[in-house]
């Protein structure tokens, strides 16, 4: 789709967004008491429920066990219903693995698994419906599970996808926005500024690069502030209600 059409010349987009207003984020958390903890996030139309159950003693190949730290297993999936396209998607494709493996490389690097030696944590994502920003959004789902289970982090882990569009930033985009050309997710542990993942699916500039980044940054803040409203109103509930 052409760039005008995504950014309108008073600087609006399809969804009457500015170019870097987030979606509209809304949260719960302890949403499914089987699990040790679990979240269910909308961001805009893209919706997410996430699971962990841990830290617990290693079920599989004790090949896999560390002896210094616990070990993150990441599971991504789509519901078959999450699209208009109306196709199974089979655990382990190549999409679902690429996933489930950024998901696994941005929580080693948020959660403190150091405190948890020969122990495996388990986090599963389930896109229940997909408008644009999947990973961002079990990101940030995945982040609020992590915190309902009582699994200690350095920081809020919060991921984002931006684009550009007619020389513009657009933050937090939507599946149509993502379609209009170069892109950029990032996860970020706000309150130090590190990059827990960055990833492009498109050739950009360089000279764009800089731009981009720092709108991704400021949009992960702008996230981290929503969930930790998020936390903190679970919190006030939870004390409330005796939980």
């Amino acid at each position: 789709m052409a760039g005008l059409e995504l950014l309108s010349d008073q600087g609006y987009r399809l969804d009457g967004r500015k170019a870097s207003e987030l979606r509209k984020v809304q949260a719960r958390m302890g949403v499914f008491a089987q699990a040790d903890g679990s979240a269910y996030i909308e961001q805009g139309n893209t919706k997410v429920l996430a699971v962990v159950y841990g830290p617990h003693e290693m079920r599989a190949s004790r090949g896999r066990t560390l002896y210094d730290r616990a070990v993150i297993n990441c599971q991504y999936s789509m519901a078959t219903f999450s699209t208009a396209e109306r196709k199974r998607r089979p655990h382990g494709d190549r999409k679902s693995t690429e996933m489930s493996l950024h998901l696994k490389q941005t929580f080693e690097a948020a959660v403190m698994t150091q405190l948890y030696p020969r122990s495996q944590i388990d986090i599963y994502v389930k896109i229940l419906q997909s408008d644009g920003g999947n990973y961002s959004a079990c990101v940030n789902a995945a982040t609020l599970a992590v915190i309902d289970a009582g699994i200690p982090m350095r920081d809020y882990v919060c991921a984002c996808t931006v684009g550009f569009v007619d020389e513009t930033p657009l933050a937090d985009l939507s599946h149509v926005e993502e379609g209009g050309g170069s892109s950029l997710a990032m996860a970020l542990l706000p309150r130090g500024g590190q990059i827990a993942l960055l990833q492009m699916d498109a050739r950009l500039h360089q000279d764009h690069l800089e731009t981009l980044m720092e709108a991704a940054m400021t949009a992960c803040k702008g996230v981290s502030k929503v969930l930790d409203e998020v936390v903190r109103q679970h919190l006030q509930v939870s004390v409330l209600t005796g939980e």
